[in-house]
């Protein structure tokens, strides 16, 4: 066993006393910068909308489609799927969608 004062003991008060307070708060940058025009750079744009859309399509449209798969075999066979080959490319085709579109918004005027 060790002795009591060999071991670390965190102690928040002499943490506190410790800093500087000559030294101002700080804070993110994108907080005070504003551009020249007065508009936010910030702003939810197109690119946001269209991700949105995209999400709700990945999230809610194609597990409803799946949920829909088995009553949809008039639709299935015309394209030359199986209920196996369906199971797979439903939740592919948005996911794809959902990269592309995520990557493209993510790069767009970087």
């Amino acid at each position: 066993m060790t002795d009591s004062n060999d071991s670390y003991v965190h102690d928040p008060e002499s943490f506190r006393e410790q800093t500087d307070h000559d030294e101002p708060d700080r804070t993110t940058k994108a907080y005070f910068d504003s551009p020249e025009d007065g508009r936010s750079d910030q702003t939810f744009g197109r690119h946001g909308w269209l991700l949105v859309g995209t999400l709700a399509i990945a999230f809610v449209v194609a597990p409803a489609t799946i949920l829909y798969l088995p009553h949809a075999d008039s639709v299935i066979t015309p394209l030359g799927l199986s209920f196996r080959d369906a199971y797979l490319v439903v939740p592919l085709i948005p996911a794809l969608a959902l990269g592309t579109v995520a990557v493209w918004t993510a790069v767009h005027d970087v």
